[in-house]
């Protein structure tokens, strides 16, 4: 799998019936250096296997359990098309593993819930965007995140102009089609029909992007993402014209989107919208800095742990590669820390910033050193 959803993170931090085996380890994407990759993840088993067993497992059940995974250590197809991450998620109801563009260090992590941290930066500020690639020809729709492009399927949205004008003003007798492409890359329209000029022409653009706008009011509906406009130079004020989404960003990415590919479209968009990312990164840590010391802030893990899981939470930052072992009791409201993991224990840091997320906080994944008050773990407060 290369791409991870929200919905299948939610279903990851669930606690399972027995251990949860969590494998991440950097991968390679050309030979020679692929040939290393199936030797590292075979130790990391062999390793899971151990801590299996010392947790209380039987030897012939943690074999059962991780038996999944070694099929894929002779897989040569498999380690062939890696990105720069693999993820790996085993248990007894489950088995999931995903290439990611994540070069992640070398972690195993066995307990009774799958460990996500290292995933952090796929759902954190390098957040979601969306990219409308337009053309009178063809409409796309992708969802992005920093590291992830993925198409949506679009419904009650005209796929081309063609399409969208069928049946519209059919007393017009308007028939379309559309010649080679012009100097600029788009593709010239033509009509035929009684009284059509440019104005005309102009129109028919207009109310097919109408329809386009009204199409994706029901998927962006509740969305607060940028949205990048893709297309050639002269469509974009007739879209802007159109638009009812209050997110549309006023930098587009000029040409004819029919011609670029998913990647292509994604890595322009990203210069893009980075810069408004890094601004509402900069103006959180202001926040977080005016409010230090008072309620609405703080740096406790004894604090931060039981408002994540309340919803309290507005920013999070969390130090990646470290992990404060314990376990939150819901019902008393208490954080319980300890030095070393003990039976029941979980990564306190990891929790709290997967509780973060699904109750629509925004968390920062940051390197130790870059983190606020040099705590591991830091939030603002809604209330």
């Amino acid at each position: 799998m290369d791409l991870l959803e929200k919905e299948e993170l939610k279903m990851l931090i669930q606690r399972r019936e027995g251990p949860s085996v969590s494998i991440y380890m950097p991968t390679h994407r050309a030979f020679p250096e692929t040939k290393q990759d199936p030797i590292r993840f075979k130790n990391l088993l062999r390793e899971s296997e151990e801590q299996l067993k010392a947790g209380g497992l039987r030897s012939p059940d943690a074999k059962r359990l991780l038996k999944p995974a070694k099929a894929l250590v002779k897989d040569g197809l498999f380690w062939q098309y890696q990105a720069d991450g693999l993820a790996t998620f085993i248990s007894s109801d489950l088995f999931y593993h995903y290439h990611l563009p994540l070069k992640f260090d070398e972690l195993l992590v066995v307990t009774d819930r799958f460990h996500i941290k290292p995933l952090l930066p796929l759902f954190s500020h390098e957040g979601l965007f969306y990219i409308l690639a337009l053309s009178q020809n063809e409409v796309r729709l992708f969802q992005c995140s920093r590291y992830s492009i993925r198409e949506v399927e679009l419904e009650d949205v005209p796929r081309s102009m063609s399409e969208a004008l069928q049946y519209d003003d059919p007393e017009k007798q308007l028939q379309f089609h559309t010649r080679a492409p012009a100097a600029g890359g788009g593709r010239a329209a033509m009509f035929h029909g009684h009284g059509v000029g440019k104005d005309d022409a102009k129109n028919n653009i207009l109310r097919y992007f109408q329809q386009v706008d009204q199409g994706l009011r029901n998927i962006l509906k509740e969305e607060l993402a940028p949205l990048v406009l893709a297309g050639v130079d002269y469509l974009f004020s007739i879209y802007r014209e159109a638009n009812s989404y209050p997110h549309l960003v006023e930098q587009g990415i000029t040409g004819n989107p029919e011609s670029l590919k998913a990647e292509e479209l994604h890595g322009q968009a990203w210069g893009i919208v980075e810069p408004q990312f890094l601004k509402a990164q900069e103006e959180a840590m202001a926040k977080y800095k005016q409010l230090a010391g008072s309620a609405r802030a703080s740096k406790d893990l004894k604090e931060i742990v039981p408002a994540a899981c309340e919803g309290r939470i507005d920013s999070l930052w969390v130090a990646v590669g470290v992990q404060q072992w314990g376990f939150f009791d819901p019902d008393k409201r208490t954080v319980h820390i300890h030095a070393e993991p003990e039976p029941g224990d979980e990564d306190l840091l990891d929790f709290a910033a997967v509780h973060t997320i699904l109750n629509g906080g925004t968390v920062y994944a940051m390197k130790p050193e870059e983190m606020p008050d040099e705590a591991p773990l830091a939030a603002v407060f809604r209330y």
